[in-house]
């Protein structure tokens, strides 16, 4: 054991020696494994800053949370069929609200787009979402600051305004938004409440940072005609292992509402985070194979590099190999010390990939969620190692199985 360790010592020193006398040489064979390095770690610092950001923004729309709507959101549409169907309207909610015995809340939702201004800033494409009071009890939402519009700013459709975070910052950008009024169209706000920050950007017209919330009545009344645009009804069941059994209630109820005999089919569609979660899971399979073939192929390359010059280095030293077996260096100790040569050459590109990829993903960080694991420095480690090991062992085997006679003889 201890024979073994000393010749390791050694050959670690030789290698070394061998990357410091030829530094532009080692620092150009490093360069596909510091792309491979940075490409796989930036890889996974980005799906995983993704990942954090849409769990975190789909948690505060609530995973017990049904959508019944017009339209179905995911899955095989007919787009036209579903145009064609009649729309939701706020007597089928009344209608929904009476009738189901098992949802914990229910709101009913219905969207435009407006632009928002206070002062000279100004946020355009907004979501304006237009609900009751009950709205907030569907969600996971929390506050900033103030509150959500009460029970009677809703029925009395008060000119009342709850701002998602990104777009109280877009307007007010040292805060204090809070009883501020504010320009929706050409009507003007109160803001009552501010949102904390929960949205996510993969969210887009879902996320509630860049939406702002006014009494549905409101949204009536100013925006949007109540004969026109179908409403979606949001339902909370009583918790997540009831949502099964609220959704077969609330189809039971909306075809009941709805007029449909026992052989119609449903002309409204029932939502739920999975269709999200499903679409999401998709999405993120494709970047991380299209990912993983891109990071193979940057390694694939360094490593023919790597060998590539690791024959040229010991077609160089063939004079040295046959001086050291000649002197009783056994064939292991030869074999070891290129393996540990190109080693070394992958675990310096490795960490100076590593480096690079946290700086760029912190500068990323600045548009896009990014979140740097510990997993990520190992992988990119384990991965140096193996690269340097598997790239170095044909011409570390060759070396090793040298005649020496004939190696002291080349010129």
């Amino acid at each position: 054991m201890r024979d073994f360790l000393f010749e390791m010592k050694e050959g670690l020193f030789i290698a070394l020696r061998a990357l410091k006398s030829n530094k532009i040489r080692s620092l150009l064979t490093m360069l596909g494994i510091v792309i491979g390095i940075t490409s796989v770690v930036l890889m996974t610092t980005a799906i995983k800053g993704i990942d954090v950001a849409f769990q975190k923004g789909i948690s505060a729309l609530g995973s017990d949370v049904l959508y019944i709507d017009k339209f179905a959101w995911f899955g095989n549409r007919d787009f036209w069929k579903m145009r064609n169907r009649r729309n939701l309207t706020m007597d089928d909610y009344d209608r929904f609200k009476d009738l189901a015995k098992l949802p914990k809340a229910s709101a009913p939702v219905l969207r435009a787009r407006k632009t928002i201004k206070y002062g000279d800033n100004n946020v355009e494409g907004v979501i304006l979402v237009g609900s009751t009071s009950d709205y907030v009890a569907t969600t996971n939402f929390t506050f900033n600051t103030g509150r959500f519009f009460s029970q009677t700013e809703s029925k009395s459709a008060r000119d009342v305004v709850v701002l998602g975070s990104a777009v109280a910052k877009n307007l007010f950008p040292r805060g204090n938004a809070l009883d501020k009024k504010i320009k929706i169209g050409n009507k003007n706000f109160k803001v009552i409440g501010i949102l904390d920050e929960q949205g996510s950007f993969i969210l887009g017209s879902f996320n509630p940072d860049n939406q702002a919330f006014i009494p549905i009545g409101t949204i009536f009344k100013y925006f949007l005609n109540r004969s026109r645009g179908s409403i979606t009804i949001n339902v909370r069941a009583q918790n997540p292992a009831m949502l099964a059994d609220t959704k077969e209630e609330a189809i039971g109820v909306m075809r009941k509402i709805r007029g449909l005999k026992y052989s119609q089919e449903d002309d409204f569609a029932v939502n739920q985070q999975e269709g999200l979660m499903k679409n999401y899971n998709n999405v993120v399979g494709v970047i991380q194979i299209a990912g993983l073939f891109i990071t193979g192929l940057a390694l694939f390359v360094g490593a023919i590099g790597i060998m590539n010059i690791m024959f040229v280095s010991v077609k160089e030293r063939t004079k040295e190999i046959g001086l050291r077996k000649a002197i009783g260096a056994k064939k292991r100790t030869i074999l070891g010390q290129f393996i540990l040569e190109s080693t070394a050459i992958c675990l310096f590109g490795g960490l100076i990939g590593l480096l690079l990829a946290i700086m760029l993903s912190m500068v990323i960080n600045q548009f896009l969620p990014t979140s740097v694991q510990y997993s990520a420095v190992v992988i990119a480690i384990v991965i140096s190692l193996i690269t340097g090991v598997l790239a170095g062992f044909a011409p570390a085997y060759t070396a090793a199985k040298m005649d020496p006679v004939t190696a002291l003889r080349y010129e």
